[in-house]
């Protein structure tokens, strides 16, 4: 293993940390202080610099290669687009009934 490859997954992995503490409004220090938009800030900006690192040591042909990168990422991606949907339905229902 490089060294490259440790800061792709740490980023990789950090962006989706952020991305769900972000979410999910939850208060966590990033580099761009506390808060909710601070964390998903945070988690672009890991996800490219993951993202940039990747592409620069592999190619986009390191995509098909490397299944858990791509795993990851695909991961990544679906919670990036259902995530708010998922806050909506579990913070409503919570809500309602708090016993849950």
């Amino acid at each position: 293993m490089h060294l490259i490859d440790f800061f792709i997954g740490l980023t990789l992995m950090n962006a989706m940390t952020h991305f769900v503490l972000g979410t999910w409004k939850a208060r966590m220090f990033s580099a761009f202080g506390f808060g909710n938009i601070q964390n998903i800030l945070y988690r672009v900006l890991n996800f490219v610099i993951s993202l940039g690192l990747f592409l620069y040591k592999y190619g986009t042909g390191g995509l098909v290669n490397n299944g858990i990168y791509t795993g990851a990422l695909a991961i990544l991606i679906i919670y990036f687009i259902t995530g708010w949907y998922w806050y909506l339905i579990f913070h409503k229902n919570y809500y309602k009934n708090p016993e849950i």
